[in-house]
């Protein structure tokens, strides 16, 4: 049996391995490695993937969340509400320029946004919300869309990583994730399901004034070169970047649903314990299980779990060991422990297990036998 490894990036790029360098190959000949014209073509088969007006690329997912706040000009001191369970990414932008990160609970079971405590934590002082579709599903967007349109918010959405997750909305409408509110952002590091070979990211929205906004931002804040109508920043997908990913975007949807198959097959073995719960599916969302997080119940030692797992030589990761209302970067605003009891449970019993595209059935059976056995 091969190595398990948390994503197999080695499996995968053999099979694409020729077009990856046909491409490169292209990107080296020409010589265009900042904006060339592969930069081009992934940005408009993005855009036609996602159904999205613009997509604009970037150096990386954080980058992308902050340039989509620096293009609003929000007041020093505003209040943006984002989720405490979440990559620290989501929340240091809004920190960086000047904003109040406003932390909100999730739901113990989607681990999403929970839209009755943020309805609750709006003030006067409130610009945007920042929901986080965490693990691979949609918040529960009609909601959130709803409370925003109620208290005249933005809303920008991160979906690093829920790329090509499917919302559907009470109306039957369907939109990929990161299309629905005013701007999404979305990380293309390499674990992500889709990911290129180093650092990159990209912005997508449906307005055309704040895409013309981004476009300037994202390179010095100029629209003609040497002429800078907003202060800027340098923040570029390179071109070899887009040119692995203008090749694995071709594969999204079978990498998303080889990975959900992989997730069912966990959560049928684990549905059968009483210790574990597997990650719940939102009825109004696909789930692209970017992670497969699972929920161990009261009692169960997590650390143990996961040494017992590495003795095996099974890797498995927990997302995310520390709510960040209770980081200590973020002590100035107050929080206490138990402030969000939802958030800060899952911090303590969350744990993930390994999840590819090309994971074999005996090394998942291997993984499933050897969770089982923890407690058997």
């Amino acid at each position: 049996m091969e190595p398990i490894r948390m994503v197999d990036l080695v499996g995968q790029y053999a099979k694409i391995k020729e077009e990856v360098k046909l491409e490169i190959d292209k990107v080296l000949e020409s010589a265009t490695f900042i904006n060339g014209p592969v930069v081009h073509e992934f940005q408009a088969n993005l855009e036609e993937y996602l159904g999205a007006r613009h997509v604009i690329p970037c150096a990386n997912g954080t980058d992308a969340l902050q340039i989509i706040m620096m293009a609003h000009n929000f007041p020093k001191g505003a209040e943006v509400l984002v989720p405490s369970f979440t990559y620290v990414a989501t929340v240091e932008v809004i920190a960086l320029l000047g904003f109040k990160p406003v932390f909100v609970e999730v739901y113990p079971d989607t681990f999403n946004i929970d839209i009755e405590d943020l309805e609750s934590k709006i003030t006067d002082k409130s610009v945007a919300i920042v929901p986080v579709h965490l693990y691979g599903q949609c918040a529960d967007m009609d909601r959130l869309m709803a409370v925003a349109k109620r208290n005249n918010l933005k809303v920008f959405e991160d979906t690093a990583q829920a790329i090509g997750a499917e919302y559907t909305s009470s109306d039957g409408s369907v939109s990929k994730a990161g299309t629905i509110g005013d701007a999404g952002a979305t990380s293309f590091f390499p674990s992500k399901n889709l990911g290129a070979y180093g650092d990159g990211g990209a912005i997508m929205t449906n307005d055309d004034e704040l895409a013309a906004k981004l476009r300037m931002i994202v390179n010095h804040g100029q629209s003609k070169r040497y002429y800078h109508d907003s202060i800027g920043v340098n923040s570029r997908l390179d071109s070899m970047q887009a040119a692995v990913l203008k090749v694995k975007l071709k594969y999204l949807d079978g990498y998303n649903k080889a990975r959900y198959q992989v997730a069912s097959r966990y959560s049928e073995a684990f549905s059968k314990t009483d210790w574990i719960t597997p990650p719940i599916e939102s009825e109004f969302s696909t789930h692209v299980y970017h992670q497969y997080t699972m929920k161990l119940a009261d009692g169960v030692d997590r650390d143990a779990l996961v040494n017992h797992l590495a003795a095996h030589d099974i890797p498995a990761m927990i997302y995310y060991p520390v709510p960040n209302h209770l980081q200590k970067a973020y002590a100035y605003y107050g929080y206490k422990e138990g402030d969000m009891p939802n958030t800060e449970d899952l911090c303590s019993s969350v744990v993930s297990l390994p999840i590819h595209t090309e994971m074999t059935n005996e090394q998942q059976s291997f993984i499933i036998e050897k969770v089982l056995s923890f407690r058997s």
